[in-house]
This record gives C-alpha cells, sequence and structure tokens, in this order.
C-alpha cells in the first residue's frame, strides 16, 4: 500500500527543519539530515547531552559514570555543517503559523519540524509520590538514586537500633518490566558482591529488595518462561518478588500495599519507581490548540508515514506517537523504535524535498532484552528466545554497539570487564545537591533531617485532610438536620 503524494512549501531556498528532542530519535533524525543539500536543521533539546537511557540504571547504581553514557550534542553532530544546536525546552507549537515557542518571546519557524521530546513517569494521578519514589529517566534521576542508596547503607552502619537499620536496609521497587528488574538485579549484586567487605556493623548480604509488580508476573512482554527464569535469577541475587500487588501510597518511611480492605506496610527509607511512564506535555497542549487526536496514554496518533494527519509538514515520533498500523496496537518505547523512526521521517523529508513519494514506516522488530545480574540476561526474538551467559554475552555486545562514540564503547567495556573481574563498582559516590561548602558538611545529618521534615509534612497534611473529611461530615449532618427540621414543620 503506497502513500499519496504530500507537499510542502518551502519558507526559503533552504527547507528549516526543526527536531525537538536529542533523544535516539531526534539525534538519528539530525544525523540523517545532516550534510543534505537544501536542508537547514535545528535540534532543539533542554539539556546539552544525548543520553543512552537503557544504560542509565548501571549510573543509578554505580558501575558506570554519566559521562560514559552520555555524550554532548554538539560533538555528536559536529561533522553536520548543516545542522544547529539550540538549547532550550520546547513549551508549545503553533502548527497554523509553523512556529515552535519557548520561554518568554522566544520562537522558531519551521518547513518541517520533528516532535520527538521523549516521556517522563507517570504516578498514575499521584504526583506527590515522586518526591519520595524517583524514577528513571535522566542523569539527575540516576544520580539521586545512587546518593539514596548508597547513603542508605552509610545510615545503617552507624544506626544503633535494629528497626531503624532494618529500614534502611529495605529497598522497594515498584514496576517489575525492565527497569524495575535491572534496578532490582544491580542493588542485588551490589549487596552479594561489592559491599560485602566494606562495612563493619552490618552485613549488606541481609539487605532486605523487594520488587512490586500489579500484574501477575515480571517482565509482562516477554515470554512466560523468560519471566520465571528472571524471577529465579532475581531471587538468587536476594530480591523478593511481590507479584498482583498493588500500591496504594508511598511515603517518606515506606509504602502501603493491598486492596482498600486490606492494607498491607513496607516499611523502607528507599523507593525506586519503575512502573509507568507518560508522553511530553506537548501532547496535550497541541490537542487543546490543534485538535490532534490523541491515543491510549496519551500519544498523538500518526498516519503510516509517521506524520500528523492535517499537517503533512509535522512527523511525531518515539515516545509521544501512538502507530497503530497493520494491526499493531502500539509500537513499544524503545530505543530500536525511536531510531528507526527517526531515520524514516528524515528519509521522507528528503522524498519530499527531491519531489518523491514518501514511504510508509514498517518497524523491523529485532527483539527485547534484560539483564537480571552478573552474567545473566534474558533475549527475545521473533525466532527464539534464551537466557544466561549468552543471552548475557548479546546483551553487552548490543548495548556497546549502541553507543555513540567510539571512545564511550571503548570506556563502558573496560568498565565492565573490570567489574565483572574483580566485582566492583568504580563510581560509588555520594554528591551533595549543595556545592557551597558549608552546606556540604555532614551530609547524613542533612539527609536525616530532610526526612523528618518530609514526614512532618506529610503527617501536616493527613491531619489537614482529616479535618476537611470532617468539617464536610458535620456539614452534611447538619444539612441533613435541618431538612428533617423543616418535614417536621
Amino acid at each position: 500500500m503506497k502513500n499519496e503524494m504530500k507537499t510542502v512549501e518551502s519558507s526559503g531556498p533552504k527547507h528549516v527543519v526543526i527536531v525537538g528532542g536529542g533523544g535516539f530519535a531526534g539525534i538519528n533524525a539530525a544525523r540523517t539530515l545532516g550534510n543534505q543539500k537544501g536542508v537547514r536543521v535545528t535540534i532543539v533539546d533542554q539539556r546539552n547531552h544525548h543520553l543512552f537511557q537503557p544504560l542509565l540504571y548501571q549510573v543509578a547504581l554505580a558501575a558506570l559514570s554519566p559521562a560514559d553514557i552520555a555524550s554532548p550534542i554538539r560533538t555528536v553532530l559536529s561533522d553536520t555543517k548543516n545542522v544547529e544546536v539550540f538549547m532550550g525546552n520546547v513549551e508549545n507549537v503553533d502548527l497554523k503559523k509553523r512556529e515552535v515557542q519557548f520561554g518568554g518571546d522566544g520562537h522558531l519557524n519551521y518547513d518541517y519540524l520533528v516532535m520527538a521530546c521523549g516521556a517522563s513517569h507517570s504516578y498514575f494521578g499521584r504526583d506527590d509520590w515522586e518526591s519520595f519514589a524517583p524514577g528513571l529517566k535522566s542523569v539527575e534521576e540516576a544520580t539521586e538514586i545512587r546518593r539514596r542508596v548508597l547513603m542508605a547503607f552509610e545510615l545503617a552502619e552507624r544506626e544503633p537500633d535494629p528497626e531503624l537499620r532494618k529500614q534502611y536496609l529495605t529497598f522497594v521497587i515498584i514496576g517489575g518490566g525492565p527497569t524495575g528488574v535491572e534496578l532490582a538485579g544491580a542493588i542485588g549484586e551490589i549487596t552479594r558482591y561489592t559491599l560485602t567487605r566494606d562495612f563493619r556493623n552490618i552485613d549488606p548480604r541481609l539487605t532486605r529488595i523487594i520488587l512490586i509488580e500489579a500484574g501477575p508476573r515480571i517482565l509482562a512482554g516477554f515470554h512466560e518462561d523468560l519471566s520465571a527464569k528472571a524471577a529465579r535469577g532475581l531471587e538468587k541475587l536476594g530480591v523478593t518478588i511481590w507479584s498482583n500487588t498493588r500500591v496504594t501510597d508511598v511515603r517518606p518511611d515506606g509504602v502501603m500495599c493491598g486492596s482498600e480492605r486490606v492494607q498491607e506496610s513496607i516499611q523502607a527509607r528507599t523507593v525506586l519507581w519503575a512502573a509507568g511512564v507518560r508522553p511530553s506535555a506537548l501532547n496535550a497542549k497541541l490537542e487543546q490548540s490543534a485538535g490532534l487526536e490523541l491515543g491510549p496514554g496519551g500519544r498523538i496518533k500518526i498516519d503510516p508515514d509517521l506524520s500528523v494527519p492535517g499537517f503533512p509538514e509535522v512527523f511525531v515520533l518515539g515516545d509521544q506517537a501512538n502507530f497503530t498500523h497493520y494491526g499493531i496496537p502500539t509500537l513499544p518505547g524503545l530505543a530500536p523504535v525511536a531510531i528507526q523512526m527517526g531515520r524514516h521521517a528524515a528519509k521522507n523529508i528528503l522524498r519530499d524535498i527531491r519531489n518523491k513519494q514518501r514511504a510508509e514506516f514498517h518497524y523491523a522488530d529485532k527483539g527485547s532484552m534484560a539483564t537480571i545480574g552478573r552474567a545473566d540476561a534474558v533475549v527475545q526474538t521473533k525466532l527464539l528466545h534464551f537466557g544466561g551467559l549468552t543471552a548475557w554475552l548479546a546483551w553487552l555486545f548490543v548495548h556497546i554497539f549502541y553507543l555513540i562514540g567510539f571512545k564511550n564503547r571503548l570506556l563502558v567495556f573496560i568498565q565492565w570487564f573490570w567489574s565483572y573481574m574483580t566485582l566492583g563498582r568504580g563510581a560509588r559516590l555520594i554528591t551533595s545537591r549543595n556545592w557551597k561548602p558549608e552546606r556540604r558538611v555532614d551530609m547524613a545529618s542533612r539527609y536525616e533531617q530532610a526526612f523528618h521534615r518530609a514526614m512532618a509534612t506529610r503527617k501536616k497534611a493527613v491531619a489537614s485532610k482529616k479535618k476537611q473529611k470532617a468539617a464536610a461530615a458535620k456539614k452534611k449532618k447538619k444539612a441533613a438536620a435541618k431538612g428533617r427540621s423543616a418535614t417536621r414543620k
């Protein structure tokens, strides 16, 4: 089935293409358009670096440093003379005026727009949980998770109260997808191998790691036997899996699980979120301002050529897009999907410029993989699925291959080889968020103070809520009594 011809008029001698987002889709779109005649490209991102997100959990658990998996966007695109980099946040887009809007009065006009702004965490209407259970989408979140995990062991080491020490040595990961499994496995590795000889008052091997999944099994997108294999691998690392368990509340001192009738509390000072994502807030804005149709999860519905219906000059890719053609319910939010989409959208722009017909997008599914722990992973393709050491070696090769830059590939390979041989982790640094020296004194005490402040704030919020409920009930009771009195009269 062929696409009908779509034409886009240029505003000048060169077609101006704006690429929103420096992730996998955006970077690959810009590189494909790089050094092409008749095209001028501006790539816009609120950060100055491209991040290899599949390995972000290794930064969070101190196996790698942020620079090992991130590259400056300018460096990545330095050989593409027709591409410029603009550091800024895309706040809105006027599709009729073909204008991308930034903070203040800043704006850029375009002939073609490629939107690949990615996704953020979804707390399912409970955004107040984010402070207590950070997710993993950025370098900042990864270093915060690393700080919390390593600080938990430091505070447990100096804590005389056995109950409080137990809370410090309890880690809860919410969400049994690949990210949750990889986080749980990495924490298990640290406690079983890396930290065993580093502490004198605690035994890290006694750490309690709980992986909570609302569904019947972890890695629901994988074959059942791979899910079972992953579960067995995690259990060997000391991870307890709670399937068919719904989290009802997240607090500074742990989580509540179960139903409205039966609740169970888990006391834990470190809770990590890996349960859900939502597309860029730009999608909701465009639904309101331009009437774009959103699919499940708030993704923008797109045509088979990846453009937006009614706006052939606008392409939406990756986590922002809802691609439901050829019987596919929707494409997953994976790096290979974004990479292929970015390249395909760029090629369609070039086809337009050369007066050729656009091609429809067909995703070449190369499979899925997730690592469990040391020399253990699971791999699933259309033809086969397997686990163990062979899967781990395949996982290692694929991730090194997709890293941008020879230097990054070499550094990551050396780090992994060293970690495998020595059981060590070289990036176990606890860094303060405060740069002023006087505010960096005794980070452990400051961490504890922040916890107590969070608990106090929560208690006030709960008391306020109870007070409001009591006032509402009293008002309702008073109105009912008044109604009965009026009836008697």
